[in-house]
């Protein structure tokens, strides 16, 4: 090959290239947030044309909301069988904290924009990220409630959700990770008493 040839990069197409130019997005939002997105920036970021982008995504509320149910659903917990309602939990709540918090970030601090322009909340940008079905901590209860550790009847949605509410509201307080010491404290000191009390 003579030394002035550049290697001619290789298409993407379909899914890779739909993968490329989400991923750009949410690299832009977590860089410069929603305010500042632009198409432009996410075409050159994706290495390709703005046209490109557009033509899956005209708005940018819509590439937004694209990028986030992606990075969303990419990153989503399994669910996990250690044998214990506790190490469960806990190590969902490790994941989430390993592969999620970026998420939780982004939401509270790049995207006040995006709320005030669409009229929406954090809680209803979540529903997106969610898949139709029982989540991650419904079947860690029901494998829960199928062992005997806790009774179905005590199990009121906020006894459910009091775990992963406060730990978001450590992950968005702090804008970052979680300590262990922390998630140990809500599974031990709150939620179990909660979910066990007979």
């Amino acid at each position: 090959m003579d030394l002035d040839e550049q290697p001619v990069a290789r298409r993407r197409r379909g899914a890779e290239l739909e993968e490329a130019l989400l991923q750009a997005t949410w690299d832009e939002l977590t860089e410069v947030g929603y305010g500042a997105l632009t198409f432009d920036a996410v075409a050159q970021r994706a290495g390709t044309s703005r046209t490109v982008v557009y033509r899956r995504w005209p708005s940018k509320r819509e590439l937004t909301e694209a990028a986030i149910t992606f990075v969303g659903r990419r990153d989503k917990a399994e669910v996990p069988s250690t044998g214990s309602l506790r190490d469960d939990m806990l190590a969902v709540m490790r994941h989430t904290n390993d592969k999620r918090i970026g998420l939780m970030a982004l939401i509270t601090a790049f995207l006040g924009g995006y709320f005030q322009e669409t009229g929406t909340s954090p809680y209803d940008l979540r529903r997106l990220v969610l898949d139709d079905g029982p989540t991650v901590l419904d079947v860690i209860i029901d494998q829960a409630v199928e062992r005997g550790e806790v009774e179905r009847e005590g199990l009121t949605p906020r006894v459910v959700n009091v775990a992963f509410d406060l730990f978001r509201h450590e992950a968005l307080m702090r804008l970052g990770r979680v300590p262990d010491d922390v998630m140990v404290s809500i599974v031990d000191e709150v939620f179990l008493p909660l979910a066990t009390r007979r």
